[in-house]
């Protein structure tokens, strides 16, 4: 556990401008201390036995020593959370994922033209950011999932008749792969908001496809959704929206709603819209609240609402609002989210629009 005070933030950035005015733009926060910078790995460490920083931004392109290989070992000998600084290049965005599965809590994009002005617009979003990663913890190993059937079919369920909407923060990459991994390949369709720089999320659908029997990709505005698809929200708020009985993507504005964008809550609220479907929602790993009204509204309108339990997130934070709420039917690990809604559906016990006006949280406790 960290100590009380600023939260300590060591840098480690190959690039001098960098360090310098990120150093200069977070110190200016009361919540931030920057106790150190470090150009390598080598000063980094020194670094680390002097301050025992609480919060490491991490670049990928180090001398000597790569910042995946530093993640590594840091993972080991100094496990504290970890911000990847990548670049916007399709080989950042690759190292950026890659570090991501090492057990960075978060990733950000530097930007394209590394100008003072780009910087201190960078450090301002990477305050947030810091806040949260101060507030994770490691990832916990899923518990083993449910067994599950080798097609969603095979229960006796029909993955037409069904959405699900999915959103997650701080740690969400990790947990939704996990969900992703658990799921047949006839599962009902999915649409997906996860809060990550827009530059990142065409590697992280890839990496998503390449590890499910879902096929995955970014969402495209006005496309359907269809059984065994998966789509994530890129750069814009994005909901889901039926016309003539096709559930369809839609894009908006870039607006910031709870301070994202894409929201979780703005996909939430539009799913509630939706009369041809029955919707479940799930609300995965993350800080703040972004997502727990969306997640209540969809209750009340008689969705399943599925939230990752306390012991599996990196950050109880969204799903423990969304708890208090009454907005939960049930709490899981990621892993066991398939299985969770299979039989949840296959029991009826999430059937009745009775449900709709029960905010006792009765589900909560429910696995």
């Amino acid at each position: 556990m960290r100590s009380t005070g600023p939260i300590k933030v060591l840098i480690v950035e190959a690039a001098a401008l960098v360090r310098s005015v990120l150093t200069v733009v977070l110190g200016r926060d009361s919540e931030i201390k920057v106790v150190g910078s470090a150009r390598d790995a080598y000063e980094a460490r020194e670094q680390i036995l002097t301050h025992r920083p609480d919060v490491i931004l991490l670049g990928v392109n180090l001398p000597r020593i790569s910042g995946l290989d530093f993640l590594r070992k840091l993972q080991v000998h100094y496990p504290v959370p970890v911000i990847i600084c990548g670049d916007p290049t399709p080989a950042g965005q690759e190292a950026a994922m890659r570090a991501l599965e090492l057990g960075a809590v978060a990733a950000v994009a530097k930007p394209g033209r590394t100008t003072p002005t780009s910087l201190r617009d960078m450090g301002r979003d990477l305050v947030s950011r810091i806040i949260e990663a101060a507030a994770s913890r490691s990832a916990v190993a899923s518990p083993a999932r449910h067994a599950l059937p080798a097609a969603f079919r095979s229960t006796g369920l029909n993955p037409n008749l069904y959405v699900v909407v999915l959103g997650a923060s701080t740690g969400g990459t990790q947990a939704i792969q996990e969900v992703l991994s658990a799921a047949p390949g006839d599962f009902p369709p999915i649409a997906i908001v996860q809060h990550m720089p827009a530059a990142f999320t065409g590697s992280f659908a890839r990496h998503l496809d390449a590890a499910s029997d879902l096929a995955v990709s970014l969402a495209i505005d006005h496309q359907p959704l269809h059984v065994g698809r998966a789509v994530i929200a890129t750069g814009r708020q994005m909901k889901v929206v039926e016309t003539a009985g096709v559930v369809r993507i839609r894009y908006g504005d870039s607006e910031l709603v709870n301070r994202h964008c894409p929201s979780v809550d703005v996909l939430f609220e539009s799913a509630a819209r939706i009369r041809s479907r029955r919707l479940i929602g799930v609300l995965l790993t993350g800080m703040g609240g972004d997502g727990a009204q969306g997640l209540l509204r969809l209750r009340q309108a008689g969705a399943l609402t599925i939230a990752q339990d306390c012991e599996s997130c990196v950050v109880y934070g969204m799903p423990k609002v969304a708890v208090d709420l009454g907005a939960v039917q049930f709490q899981c690990s990621p892993a066991e989210v398939p299985s969770t809604i299979i039989q949840a559906l296959r029991s009826g016990r999430a059937r009745s629009p009775a449900l709709a006006n029960d905010t006792t949280g009765l589900g909560a406790a429910t696995q």
